[in-house]
């Protein structure tokens, strides 16, 4: 098996076809299916089904394709190390980001980044879809809430102050809560999964989940503070999505004694990302510039605190959010 049959193989796959990789590699398109059928030949297996229509991979090719990708990886990974203690920071670095989150946060940090790491391509997607890493080809995305179990490395960025809010209008027509327990009268405007599991609530020190229901779920934080703000309900969201309908009094905070536990913000990364520089320097680079902003988030931890966040670690036994 050589090298360069690697770099063909994931090329065609993410082209979609022997020509158009073909086309990318500046190659012709002969060569490129033969060294296909080499590399199928020196692994013993079939990796791609060809036909006079279309291209497909096979159940053995998304396994050795996700494998080429970590090894061409590492191979980067092991040229810039080469290079970096003489060089800039250089390459393409893959991340993604909350919509909500990364549009306040994110996207104003990233002229900063590009400005100290001028030879870095960022590729940054802000989508409230949770992405596969490693299937996908992402470098590193920061996930707010509990986080799944996987192999992932999670490194512990912050905390996100969570608020119980409703608009004046609906606390007029409904009246407000006075303690957690009250909610399952009112209508409550869910936020994901983490609203679907219930609201968490701090009781005599002790956190509680409540369940609750009511006319919406979204996976939007901006789409469910609206939905506040028309009067449909209560809603339970991190402090940087209401916090202007707060100042505006388009939206009155309740539930202030009961302290909702901060939802954490992690970055995330395959491991093995852990050696690659560039995606070291702007998880540090984040960090750094949102540590003081997300402070208050970290104030109340959970109860069942998770080990030294400041760590890496890898992310299992949590729900999704």
């Amino acid at each position: 098996m050589q090298f360069d049959d690697i770099r063909i193989f994931v090329a065609t796959v993410e082209t979609g076809s022997l020509t158009a990789a073909a086309d990318k590699l500046l190659l012709s398109k002969q060569f490129v299916s033969r060294r296909i059928m080499a590399l199928e030949a020196s692994l013993g297996v079939r990796l791609l089904v060809r036909n006079t229509r279309k291209l497909a991979i096979t159940e053995l090719g998304h396994e050795f394709h996700v494998r080429a990708l970590r090894i061409l990886a590492e191979i980067e990974d092991a040229e810039q190390a080469m290079s970096e203690s003489r060089t800039a920071l250089r390459g393409t670095l893959k991340v993604s980001a909350p919509m909500s989150f990364g549009v306040s946060h994110v996207s104003p940090l990233i002229a900063a980044f590009l400005a100290e790491h001028p030879a870095v391509r960022l590729n940054l997607e802000l989508s409230d879809r949770h992405v596969d890493l490693i299937g996908e080809g992402y470098d590193v995305a920061l996930r707010i809430g509990p986080l799944p179990d996987s192999t992932l490395i999670a490194r512990r960025i912050g905390g996100l102050r969570m608020i119980a809010c409703a608009s004046p209008a609906y606390l007029s027509a409904h009246g407000a809560p006075a303690t957690p327990a009250d909610l399952h009268r009112h209508a409550c405007l869910l936020y994901g999964q983490e609203g679907r599991a219930g609201w968490e609530f701090q009781i005599d020190g002790a956190h509680r989940t409540f369940d609750v229901s009511g006319p919406l779920v979204a996976n939007n934080g901006d789409a469910v503070r609206d939905a506040a703000v028309a009067g449909l309900g209560i809603a339970l969201l991190p402090e940087f999505i209401v916090e202007a309908a707060l100042r505006s009094g388009a939206l009155a905070p309740i539930l202030d004694a009961y302290a909702p536990p901060p939802l954490p913000l992690n970055a995330v990364y395959p491991q093995h990302r852990q050696s690659q520089a560039t995606c070291r320097a702007f998880i540090a680079f984040v960090e750094e510039r949102l540590a003081a902003r997300l402070g208050r988030g970290d104030e109340s931890p959970p109860a069942a605190a998770p080990r030294d966040a400041a760590q890496p670690r890898r992310s299992r036994g949590l729900k999704t959010p």
